[in-house]
């Protein structure tokens, strides 16, 4: 009878709770207010959903609608009866969260749909939900049962053979006993109570738990080292390959210097080769030329039939200049490059020669010197000729004095100053003027001049400023072709200007 009550009463509180619930959290009200159609609602919530709306406001129930706002008041009745609620035991959670579900201790005395157990009794072995522990809080003697966190391991501290509490450990079996087992199977073994046993495990426990702590703290230490010598052996990892990737750049830099050096080399020989076959090829070309004019000139004479002048022309015309010798195979060319093959093969397989300031000194040591296969310096205004240019001077160095003409290749000094427009290449202090032309390898160029002169041989970039002109002169006065040409013997051997 007294459950049935129980359970009447519960139902009771349900219906009321699902009418004290609002209808937009589904959970009890919280600050009750009642809306002009009557349905009340929880002030936050009905605040939200009136603050989402913005031009209208409507019961989210009944869909009434209302202007202006409707001023929110809380409602105090209501408010009361939530709070009647909440001490009669149940939570404001939804209904569902009240009963057991899988997986939760239900309580052992209730009946139909069970609730959820809140705790569980070591002496009376059984789970109750809040309703049904208000005993243990109330009654004299069940205040003194000792009460856990619900669990459903009550049935392990129940003895499968006797059916009873487990209140006593067997220390000779190390397992937990009822007190029927030490009148029998464990009659005579060393015993104590389940109190006692734990008392003494809470303090190995307690001495366990301080090992357990220092090996962390231990461990922590050694992870501290750990990181430390990843740190370490990355940075150091990366320094050596920084660095060696240094050291190979400056080898690839000395090998490809060496490469380039190797290369200026042949090309030098091979342009002194070739430089030289095609002087020889000229000069066969010519005696060609001259040889094929004679038997022109012999042929025709043949054909003469005045004795006299066939006699008077046979002496001239019979003369032939001597031949010029027959080019050499020079092999020892070939060799030079075969040689050089060979050369760089050999620092392939043993590189520190390659890395050697010696190399390739000694590697080509066995092979002919390039500079007496060179063309020959020349010496005559012929031989000079194959090297001749036309100079062209450029108004935008000249000095202010000099008068520039015959399409500036001229140049004369003047007793005033000529107009020229601003220039930063303008020579300021010196009488001097640059040619537009830019000289490389070997040049020869010829100069016509009257009175004194002086001619140099500088670099583009001669200060136009400084009193003292930054290039290599010759003075010159009315003394002949000779001394020029022989002081340009000297001039033309520069390579770079």
């Amino acid at each position: 009878m007294h459950s049935l009550r129980g359970e009447m009463a519960q139902q009771v509180i349900q219906l009321d709770q699902e009418k004290l619930s609002c209808s937009i959290c589904l959970d009890l009200l919280k600050d009750p207010v009642t809306i002009p159609c009557g349905h009340s609602y929880c002030m936050s919530c009905i605040k939200n959903y009136w603050d989402e709306e913005k031009e209208s406001y409507s019961c989210p129930q009944c869909r009434q609608s209302f202007t202006p706002r409707p001023a929110l008041v809380k409602n105090t009745i209501i408010a009361e009866l939530v709070e009647e609620l909440k001490k009669a035991g149940l939570q404001s959670a939804a209904p569902d969260h009240f009963y057991a579900g899988p997986g939760d201790v239900a309580c052992d005395f209730c009946t139909g749909r069970k609730l959820k157990a809140s705790k569980s009794c070591l002496v009376c072995m059984a789970s109750y939900c809040e309703q049904h522990l208000q005993p243990h809080y109330n009654v004299a003697p069940l205040k003194k049962h000792k009460l856990i966190e619900a669990t459903t391991r009550l049935q392990e501290n129940i003895c499968p053979r006797h059916d009873e509490v487990m209140k006593i450990f067997c220390r000779t079996d190390q397992q937990s006993i009822c007190y029927l087992c030490t009148l029998d199977e464990h009659k005579g073994h060393v015993s104590v109570s389940v109190a006692a046993e734990r008392a003494e495990k809470q303090m190995e426990l307690q001495g366990n738990r301080q090992k357990i702590q220092k090996r962390i703290v231990d461990g922590e230490k050694d992870v501290e080292v750990l990181l430390q010598r990843v740190e370490a052996v990355n940075l150091s990892a990366d320094t050596a390959v920084e660095d060696s990737e240094k050291t190979f750049k400056e080898l690839i830099c000395i090998i490809e210097k060496k490469s380039a050096e190797v290369q200026q080399k042949i090309r030098f020989q091979q342009e002194a080769e070739v430089s030289q076959c095609e002087e020889l090829l000229e000069a066969k070309h010519q005696e060609i030329s001259e040889l094929r004019r004679k038997d022109t000139e012999l042929e025709q004479l043949s054909l003469k039939e005045d004795h006299l002048h066939f006699l008077n022309s046979y002496h001239s015309l019979t003369h032939l200049s001597e031949s010029k010798d027959s080019p050499s195979t020079h092999t020892h060319t070939l060799w030079y490059f075969q040689n050089v093959t060979a050369a760089v093969s050999e620092a392939r397989k043993n590189p520190q020669v390659l890395l050697s300031n010696e190399w390739p000194k000694i590697s080509l040591a066995a092979v002919s010197n390039v500079e007496n296969l060179a063309p020959q310096e020349p010496k005559t205004r012929s031989d000079f000729l194959k090297y001749s240019c036309e100079i062209t001077l450029d108004p935008n160095t000249a000095h202010t004095r000099l008068s520039l003409s015959d399409r500036n290749r001229k140049a004369t000094l003047m007793r005033y100053n000529q107009y020229y427009p601003k220039h930063p290449d303008r020579f300021i202090e010196w009488w001097q003027v640059l040619s537009k032309e830019g000289l490389t390898s070997r040049c020869y160029w010829e100069v016509k001049w009257s009175g004194a002169a002086q001619i140099a041989v500088t670099y583009k970039d001669i200060a136009r400023t400084e009193s003292r002109p930054g290039s290599r002169s010759l003075s010159m006065l009315d003394s002949g072709f000779k001394g020029l040409l022989e002081t340009l013997l000297r001039c033309v051997s520069y390579k770079h200007y």
